[in-house]
């Protein structure tokens, strides 16, 4: 339920919470389907009725029961009974760019919105949306401007001509070409070490695509979560230790496979660990960033479905490189 109130102008920055509705009548969880309709006959909401929200005598959301449900039900019918307990609402610390993604994503016409405890403090509607629209075309700027904010593909990047495509594409691709000459730089730079233990050379194409594959599966976990989701800044840091933990257990395990068959073949101890230093370390911090990017890409508004993958394999390289050939030094001196 939704008033009339007029809210502030808004900018994509802003905490959706200086925006929302906060005069809103909640129904109880404990009502019956005509309690909940006499109660509502008692207490009007003030403005216009878009969705009936349900708490529980603690104030965290329930769930949400449709009009007809509640106006066709049986006056003895809990609301327990009818409402419907999948419910998409937005967290508190949400912005008015990531509410507006939430409109595209999952075409509903209003979004509670709930604390940390999942207690509903307020709503926003459609009208944000259209809010923002309006602004844009105001600000001469076209509707696929919008989408691209987002992060979420307007028409044209569907049906764009290859030039346009091109163009919106291979500038992140200069980031795994500075990415590869800076890599061959360095092999360069530790060109005595290379020397010294041949062998080493063998194993840098294992131990790059290694950190570059969990990187991209990274990237792709991160798009997932995004997806029709407010990204959670506050969350951030315990997905990223999360992922990095989860890495550094992936790079254990490939790293004693290659470990392995490098010493069985070489019987050089020292190569041997250079390659599980190598593989751990970089596949762990490769997952880390491939997490990371897409979130930070999102809050500069840049499209993070592009520009991530590209970013990450280029970061991933450089890391994995530099650890595995500064290990080779140091072990080899």
């Amino acid at each position: 339920m939704i008033t009339a109130k007029p809210l502030p102008k808004a900018e994509w920055t802003d905490p959706v919470t200086k925006h929302m509705q906060g005069d809103f009548s909640p129904l109880n969880l404990r009502q019956t389907a005509g309690e909940a309709l006499d109660w509502l006959r008692k207490h009007p909401p003030p403005g216009r009725i878009i969705y009936f929200y349900v708490v529980d005598d603690e104030g965290r959301l329930s769930g949400v029961v449709p009009t007809r449900r509640l106006v066709l039900s049986a006056p003895e019918t809990p609301l327990a009974d009818i409402i419907v307990r999948q419910i998409v609402s937005l967290p508190a610390q949400a912005t008015v760019l990531e509410a507006c993604e939430f409109f595209i994503q999952h075409r509903l016409l209003a979004f509670p919105v709930v604390d940390e405890k999942s207690r509903l403090i307020g709503v926003v509607d459609i009208e944000l949306y259209t809010d923002e629209l309006g602004r844009l075309a105001e600000e001469g700027r076209v509707g696929n401007d919008l989408f691209q904010l987002f992060g979420v593909r307007g028409p044209s990047a569907e049906h764009g001509t290859s030039l346009g495509t091109f163009r919106a594409r291979f500038p992140w691709l200069g980031c795994n070409l500075a990415a590869g000459i800076l890599a061959a730089f360095l092999s360069g730079v530790y060109q005595e070490e290379l020397n010294r233990v041949v062998a080493l050379a063998f194993f840098i194409p294992v131990v790059l695509n290694l950190a570059e594959s969990v990187s991209s599966q990274s990237v792709s976990l991160a798009l997932h979560m995004m997806h029709g989701q407010a990204p959670s800044w506050k969350e951030l840091p315990a997905h990223l230790a999360r992922e990095a933990i989860t890495g550094l257990m992936l790079g254990l395990a490939s790293a004693t496979v290659v470990a392995l068959v490098a010493l069985a073949w070489l019987g050089n101890v020292r190569v041997a660990v250079c390659i599980i230093g190598g593989i751990s370390g970089g596949v762990a911090g490769a997952a880390a960033m491939g997490l990371a990017l897409p979130f930070l890409l999102r809050l500069l508004r840049l499209e993070p479905r592009v520009a991530a993958g590209p970013i990450a394999l280029a970061a991933a390289d450089v890391i994995t490189i530099l650890l595995y050939l500064n290990l080779a030094r140091w072990l080899l001196n």
